[in-house]
């Protein structure tokens, strides 16, 4: 008999995602086959840090493995929210951009593009989503990305940015995780920049870059949940447009400190 146990925790977006056995099973999507790609890349690439496409099954969802470990839930647990965790993260970034950034995907490959990327010309296919809920540990230590479901033609320093809204956090200090809620922020930034080796010119550039990731992120989300509905439908009715905008806010506010910080 086969079992299946359902897959939940941080922003669900995407329902009915079950673990049956070492396997994930997903419900197909527009951006799937874009994203199969990605992973058939990654594979090829020698990336171990996130999980294979095994194919389909017999009710039509995508089969991936089960990559074992934790993914943290809020509220945090201690071992995510350590400096060695945060440039663990990065790390594994920075291994993710290196093993796609020789990746060519199909001119016509379906990515979610309703979120724009940075001012230029993309640079390679994002991951797009690094939340906590989203990066597998061991031990301590993240080992893997999961949920490519936002993976699209991006830059390096948008990907970047993305994850430190949530790994630094920048945002507010109301809508941060308990254990973050009086976190250094400035040194976190430079500690995860370090990591991943992001060089002076995007170090400049990455606050600038996080202000139009936070209005490009708030319309985003605004025509997801108008337009798609479902769980995009119910993080909008949760308040995700404030916590945008007061990340905004904080942002402003703190911006001197933060940028002195990075460079």
């Amino acid at each position: 008999m086969t079992v299946e146990v359902p897959l939940s925790g941080g922003d669900v977006v995407t329902e009915g995602v079950v673990r049956v056995g070492d396997t994930v099973r997903r419900p197909l999507g527009p951006h799937s086959p874009a994203v199969h790609g990605l992973l058939r890349h990654l594979e090829a690439a020698g990336f171990d840090g996130a999980p294979r496409l095994l194919g389909t099954d017999e009710h039509g969802r995508e089969v991936l493995s089960w990559v074992r470990g934790e993914t943290p839930a809020r509220p945090l647990p201690a071992y995510a929210v350590t400096e060695e965790a945060l440039a663990g993260v990065a790390g594994l970034l920075r291994g993710y951009h290196e093993a796609v950034r020789a990746y060519e995907p199909p001119a016509d490959a379906p990515w979610d593009t309703v979120a724009s990327a940075l001012d230029g010309a993309p640079e390679i296919i994002g991951h797009c989503d690094v939340t906590p809920e989203n990066v597998v540990f061991r031990a301590g230590a993240p080992v893997a990305l999961i949920d490519f479901d936002l993976a699209r033609p991006t830059t390096r320093l948008y990907d970047v940015v993305t994850a430190l809204r949530h790994w630094g956090p920048i945002a507010d200090p109301c809508d941060r995780d308990g254990r973050l809620y009086g976190a250094d922020v400035g040194r976190r930034l430079r500690v995860f920049c370090d990591a991943y080796g992001l060089a002076g010119d995007d170090r400049r550039r990455l606050l600038v870059a996080a202000r139009v990731r936070f209005e490009r992120s708030y319309e985003a989300m605004r025509l997801r949940a108008e337009n798609v509905g479902g769980g995009w439908a119910r993080l909008w009715q949760g308040g995700a447009g404030p916590r945008i905008r007061r990340a905004q806010d904080w942002l402003e506010r703190n911006w001197d400190d933060l940028d002195a910080r990075l460079t």
